[in-house]
């Protein structure tokens, strides 16, 4: 999931620095996605995980939808997503309504996500192939990224989604290898998420991968560097990295608030280890407009070299 928005002070009562300040969502723009969402019974992660960049990357027509509910049955520390042991029953429905969504709103690239469903045999991972599938069918130009759970690790669940080949497939880590365990559900785990990613690749070796990291929860600058190694060691193609902020007071605290010049840092460093793109910044989302608009061109760039190489 997206790193969540945290109210206007964080558990330890300090004032949010001056670059997390963000407009109020607003615009007619902004009006209609919200009232499409409504209206097919949709969910968007934009508004489940408290997004600070819901008001600019709605009123531009972006958005980040989430399947399957918005109910999820993993209880992370850091996730404002509602949580319980069952969720409810899939509406078999959603992705052609969704389908018919993005076509409505002329999106030429998608991010489609979802809660964790451990309760459902295939973890969901049937739902997210039909998901593609409507979409393919409905807006033949839209290019697809998907934000997927970890399915358990299992392998012929992530086969699944890579043989509708989405042109980008993600997962995140969501942090370090030593705050996993106090950060993230005990089902989730630092080495399956990376073991996630390198089946993809293993899968399909041209697909594009993805991940995310959350800052701002103890971890040391050698420890983020270790994690993006660890990331590009499984190949990952793309990288975001952004603040963590508590979105109630049952949630971890913010232990820090990393300056934009740390995350200008962590963007050189990240370079530096050979990812093809780093979205690096306080407000930066894992499913991130100007990250989603570089990444379109770069698969665009890349077809075109293949098809001149053809």
């Amino acid at each position: 999931m997206a790193p969540p928005e945290g109210s206007l002070k964080d558990g330890m009562h300090r004032t949010k620095p001056p670059w997390l300040k963000v407009r109020a969502p607003g615009g007619e723009r902004y009006t209609w996605i919200k009232h499409q969402a409504r209206e097919k019974g949709l969910h968007t992660v934009c508004e489940e995980a408290h997004c600070p960049n819901i008001g600019e990357c709605w009123s531009s027509g972006t958005a980040t939808f989430m399947v399957m509910s918005d109910i999820c049955t993993r209880g992370c520390r850091f996730c404002a997503v509602n949580t319980r042991r069952n969720g409810p029953p899939l509406d078999v429905n959603e992705p052609t309504k969704l389908a018919d969504t993005i076509a409505a709103m002329g999106l030429d690239y998608v991010v489609v996500t979802s809660v964790n469903r451990d309760d459902l045999d295939d973890q969901g991972a049937g739902h997210f192939a039909a998901c593609i599938r409507e979409i393919r069918r409905a807006s033949q130009d839209t290019m697809v990224e998907v934000l997927i759970p970890d399915f358990q690790g299992r392998r012929d669940l992530v086969q699944l989604v890579v043989d509708e080949s989405p042109e980008v497939i993600a997962h995140n880590i969501e942090t370090i290898e030593r705050l996993t365990p106090s950060v993230r559900d005990p089902r989730a785990g630092y080495r399956q998420s990376l073991e996630v990613l390198q089946s993809i690749k293993e899968a399909d070796p041209l697909r594009w991968t993805k991940s995310s990291i959350m800052v701002g929860l103890g971890e040391t600058e050698a420890e983020v560097t270790e994690a993006m190694a660890d990331l590009r060691a499984v190949g990952t193609d793309f990288l975001t990295l952004g603040q963590y902020l508590q979105p109630g007071g049952k949630h971890l605290k913010v232990e820090e608030y990393v300056t934009p010049e740390q995350f200008d840092r962590y963007r050189i460093l990240g370079e530096g280890l050979g990812f093809r793109y780093v979205a690096s910044g306080p407000l930066v989302r894992s499913s991130y407009k100007a990250g989603e608009f570089f990444i379109r061109q770069h698969v665009l760039n890349t077809e075109s070299t293949k098809k001149a190489m053809a």
